[in-house]
């Protein structure tokens, strides 16, 4: 099957190639004949893109060490689990697994629009196999090849890294590269719509599905990362602004940007070049996160090892679709005049506009504090450190200036906002805003930013449940429904615009979860078995951890572990007991550094975060049984667990907002194939 599946890699390459030349002279020359052949090459790469990632799995399921990504990536003792997870765990195979994915969709592409939108496809298909083609280039000639042989086969193989053996980093990769993919198929029908000449709002109604499929894979992607870092790096965090973070929030931004701009061009005819130039951009940085992962430029515990050849096929591409896409851009300029202009400043396109420039402001912010360092090393030789202090300086104005407009925007009225829509849309949430600011300092809270975060989220959130107060009473009255139907329908009836209202719950669960740090508490103690520490939380609860002593586990074949260091702490909140948590160090074979283990008990309103921070292991692990007193650091962390029911419920929106309305489907179907407007495809939202 390895070698098939290799060979299957040098015969994609040619399809690929032929399948964007006949494409692109489709388009060019209205000929069915290679728009069809075009298509087909599509299927056929994905077909052998498969075949060439079954190649890979059956290498790790089988453990071929004589390949060197096995060697490097897998070991007799790992578990099947992770071995099948080897697809993606290092770089080689990650590169093959985007390649999957993207063949994948770009099959389901071509597939859905068989036999509709086909002035669009022969170009939408030769920009799928471009994109497809390069990907295999890197693959066969950028010293990355997943089937490339060592000269001798260990007995074994170095094993995974300990910290990729972990649920969440098994699904955030991939999840991750879903959203990364899935945006390839909205850049490709931009692009066609640039070489046909047709750029009205049909090829953003053709790919609104994937925008926000592509959106919902890299919102769960970063939430996943973030769980992640929670639970296995130790420290206590879940974001720390590290490069990779940083690139994989960077398409985020603009797809957010792009969502909302679209609706300006769907209703209003507005931001045309905007929202090209929004597209391009958002698949330029699927493709920066990808290489910055993958070159290993910038030092980030998510990167490689650095392959210069790699970085340079890389940022070649990037440059080529700039200028391509600047070109095509320039050239379509006067066809992509907005049919009106803004009106007012009180308007629910400026909210929108605004809204953009903010997502922008904040994009090119992480990007320069990301690229910094790299920058300065390379012009002047020195390493310049730009930490989470100036992240968090730069980011959280832009993030409570989007806090506000999401309330702002989906209820102001379009061209321009009277006096009237503005009392009666705004006066009850800035009222509930400032009771909540004024209600948290009587209660004590000093923080000015935690308190502006929390009044603006309790104004967010009053405006969406009274859009939906209001959405459900008019139904019930109309049709004379009980109010849980009422509201169950009124949803189902307009998915979008709903879906999009419970995204925007999720969001503000998540800010008021990051407004509370600066409450976390932290203690430090050194302890022998049977000494207590008491930690108090903000809340008003008293926790008191007593330590039982110490456990180890020396030469574990079966885990992969050479050693394993456990406390044992009983945990009382308030008197009630919690009962026993572990924390850890740990050592795995052929690891180059010890992991750590936490402890964790989560409640509806704070984590309590146990953490082994110290102790003479190398006393402990020779069986010295006085060598028993170590260190904990203990954090207790209000509202952490919000940052995943916001998650959770940005799914849920999320997924509503992606399945199309029966109203719609009917609608879309009466109207034929050239499908709706945007007028009619947009709600208002009044």
């Amino acid at each position: 099957m390895n070698v098939l599946g290799e060979l299957a890699l040098w015969i994609a390459l040619p399809v690929s190639l032929f399948g964007m030349v006949l494409g692109f002279a489709g388009g060019r020359a209205r000929r069915g004949d290679l728009t069809l052949s075009a298509e087909r090459s599509v299927y056929a790469v994905f077909f052998l893109s498969v075949i060439a990632s079954l190649g890979v799995v059956d290498t790790f399921l089988n453990d071929r060490f004589e390949y060197w990504y096995v060697a490097n990536y897998s070991s007799r003792n790992l578990e099947t689990f992770f071995k099948v997870s080897g697809l993606w765990a290092g770089q080689r195979g990650s590169l093959l697994f985007w390649l999957l994915l993207l063949s994948c969709f770009a099959a389901i592409a071509v597939f859905s629009n068989r036999k509709k939108n086909r002035e669009f496809m022969p170009y939408v298909a030769g920009t799928l196999l471009t994109i497809t083609s390069f990907f295999l280039v890197v693959l066969l000639f950028a010293d990355v090849n997943p089937f490339e042989k060592l000269t001798f086969t260990p007995a074994d193989g170095s094993g995974l890294n300990p910290q990729l053996q972990n649920y969440w980093m098994t699904i955030h990769p991939p999840t991750l590269y879903l959203g990364f993919t899935a945006f390839t198929v909205p850049f490709a029908f931009a692009v066609a719509a640039l070489l046909n000449g047709r750029l009205d709002a049909r090829w953003i109604v053709i790919t609104r599905k994937w925008t926000l499929l592509s959106w919902f894979f890299l919102s769960n992607g970063i939430i996943f990362g973030m769980r992640w870092a929670y639970e296995e790096l130790g420290w206590g965090g879940y974001w720390f602004w590290d490069p990779v973070e940083n690139a994989s929030l960077l398409p985020w931004l603009t797809a957010t940007a792009f969502l909302h701009s679209i609706q300006i061009q769907e209703n209003r005819g507005m931001l045309k070049v905007w929202n090209m130039g929004l597209v391009i951009l958002t698949f330029l940085l699927t493709i920066f996160a990808t290489f910055l992962t993958r070159s290993g430029l910038i030092e980030s515990v998510h990167t490689f090892a650095q392959e210069l050849k790699i970085a340079y096929i890389f940022l070649g591409f990037m440059s080529s679709i700039l200028m391509v896409g600047l070109v095509l851009v320039l050239y379509r300029l006067p066809r992509l005049k907005s049919d009106n202009q803004i009106e007012s400043f009180l308007s629910r396109e400026s909210a929108f506009v605004f809204n953009n420039l903010i997502l922008l402001g904040a994009t090119f912010a992480v990007l320069w504090g990301t690229l910094l360092p790299l920058i300065s090393e390379g012009i002047t030789g020195q390493e310049i450190a730009v930490g989470p202090p100036f992240f968090n300086r730069v980011n959280l104005p832009i993030g409570l200036a989007l806090l506000a407009l999401m309330g702002i925007g989906p209820v102001i009225a379009w061209r321009r906002a009277s006096r009237r829509n503005l009392v009666r849309n705004f006066l009850r949430p800035v009222s509930v805003g400032l009771a909540t600011m004024l209600g948290l300092w009587i209660g004590g809270a000093r923080h000015a930013m935690a308190l502006v975060t929390f009044g603006l989220a309790a104004f967010v959130m009053t405006i969406i449940v009274v859009e939906f107060w209001k959405g459900t009473r008019a139904r019930a009255r109309i049709e004379g429904e009980g109010a849980f139907k009422a509201f169950l329908h009124l949803i189902a009836r307009n998915r979008r615009r709903w879906g999009g209202y419970i995204v925007h719950v999720g969001v503000v669960v998540i800010f008021t979860a990051f407004a509370a740090a600066p409450w976390y508490q932290e203690f430090l103690q050194t302890l022998e078995p049977g000494e207590v520490m008491v930690a108090e939380s903000p809340l008003g609860h008293t926790y008191e951890l007593t330590y039982e002593g110490l456990s180890t586990n020396i030469r574990d074949l079966e885990r992969n572990l050479d050693w394993q260091v456990t406390a044992l702490v009983s945990v009382q909140r308030d008197g009630e007991p919690l009962g026993t948590f572990t924390t850890e160090k740990r050592m795995h074979m052929n690891a180059e550094q010890m992991s750590t283990e936490v402890g964790i008990q989560s409640f509806p309103l704070e984590d309590l975060y146990i953490i082994l921070a110290d102790a003479d292991l190398g006393r402990i692990l020779q069986g010295d049984a006085a060598a028993q007193s170590v260190t904990f650091t203990v954090m207790v962390k209000p509202l952490v667990g919000w940052i995943w029911a916001g998650g959770l419920i940005l799914t849920l929106g999320s997924l509503i907002a992606m399945w199309p309305s029966a109203e719609r489907l009917r609608t879309a179907s009466s109207t034929g194939r050239a499908g709706m407007s945007g007028a009619e495809a947009l709600p208002t939202g009044d």
